[in-house]
């Protein structure tokens, strides 16, 4: 069995483009596989392309040697772009592999260890009462592990005012008086998206009583781990770090300094199946949870479904999308995932277990999107 063809798709569907990818054999199985780097879709297919020419014609059985090849086999090695390109294709050849050897993708990772995977939902509610009302909400419908987003998202193609200072007075306010509400019991985090900086971060924290979260997600950008230690000395709370992160190395200095305590790796940017289990490894040598990112299609919850299976240290996996709402997408996959009791449970079908109406794709066209440009009061940039 030999690689045959390999093709991508980016679309719009729901509230973003989704990147997909079939890696086709000769023997007539094929793999689907997501790619995660949203807004910047067009360069993933590109650097898909570029592989494809020396895929073409080799054993889509041999992962690990085909990941070398793919990472390795140029001169300048990794980055977002081809970490993404990476991944969807290390997906769609896991899902292959499974269906030749007639067992679901997670018996390849060494079989389960959970027999059902638990989430935690999101709340994009704006600070006021009505957070606190979707957060008990939440709480009724039985999901004891509830995130918190900065209440303000913007527009997209257009300029938003984002002060920081004032996000920050409000996020603790009404962060405080969920968690009141909620009691002890809850498991109340919250994600900033990488919109403060060390400072701004630090005073958040001191504004709320200790106790009130149990973690923060991304309140400044990765790109220092050095910033990441000095706002660790500052504060206490628990740090959910590295949906931005691509491969293995951008982990090490996070896990090897303790300046994480929730792994977010996303599997379909940080190389698939075959770089995130090592991830989960990494972190697991410093008793570090992973709390995977998944905003994506049902194809990359498939996947991560799988994934959150075989590895030992999973807290929970992220549902998406937030508001619960595919009917958009039930177009164009075929027995997605279904949140049952709020978590998922495991297939036994071969593969992934969730297919592509590859028919109902075509004539989709790609979407071009910038996100919301936040500003500052002043009209600077700041992060989205």
């Amino acid at each position: 069995m030999k690689i045959s063809q390999i093709k991508s798709y980016s679309f719009w569907v729901g509230f973003r483009n989704v990147c997909l990818v079939k890696v086709e054999t000769d023997g007539g199985l094929y793999g689907w596989g997501e790619a995660g780097l949203s807004g910047r879709e067009q360069a993933v297919m590109g650097a898909v392309a570029h592989f494809e020419e020396f895929l073409k014609g080799q054993d889509p059985l041999n992962i690990s040697a085909l990941w070398q090849q793919m990472y390795r086999g140029a001169y300048f090695e990794g980055g977002r772009v081809l970490a993404a390109a990476i991944a969807a294709i290390d997906i769609a050849l896991h899902d292959i592999k499974g269906k030749a050897l007639n067992v679901p993708v997670y018996q390849l990772l060494g079989g389960k260890q959970r027999d059902r995977i638990p989430l935690f939902a999101t709340s994009t509610v704006a600070y006021d009462e009505g957070f606190v009302d979707d957060v008990l909400r939440l709480k009724d419908e039985g999901w004891s592990v509830i995130r918190a987003t900065t209440g303000e998202h913007g527009c997209p193609d257009q300029n938003t005012v984002f002060d920081p200072r004032a996000s920050i007075a409000k996020g603790a306010y009404w962060l405080t008086r969920a968690r009141e509400a909620l009691g002890t019991e809850t498991v109340l985090g919250v994600d900033y998206h990488h919109r403060l900086n060390v400072a701004e971060t630090a005073s958040f924290c001191a504004r709320m009583p200790a106790g009130t979260l149990d973690f923060l997600e991304e309140p400044i950008r990765d790109e220092s781990p050095a910033a990441y230690q000095n706002l660790r000395q500052m504060t206490d709370i628990p740090f959910a770090i590295g949906e931005e992160f691509t491969s293995k190395w951008d982990f090490a200095p996070y896990v090897n300094s303790a300046l994480t305590n929730f792994g977010r790796v996303d599997i379909c940017n940080a190389g698939g199946f075959t770089e995130a289990l090592k991830i989960a490894s990494q972190c697991e040598t410093a008793y570090i949870d992973m709390m995977p990112h998944n905003p994506l299609s049902p194809l990359c919850t498939a996947a991560s479904i799988h994934y959150c299976a075989a590895i030992s240290n999973l807290a929970w996996l992220e549902l998406a999308p937030y508001d619960g709402d595919l009917s958009d997408y039930d177009r164009y996959f075929i027995n997605r995932p279904e949140v049952i009791d709020n978590h998922f449970n495991l297939s036994d079908a071969p593969g992934l277990g969730i297919d592509v109406n590859e028919d109902a794709l075509q004539g989709k066209t790609f979407k071009y999107w910038e996100p919301p440009r936040l500003v500052k009061p002043d009209n600077s940039y700041t992060n989205w």
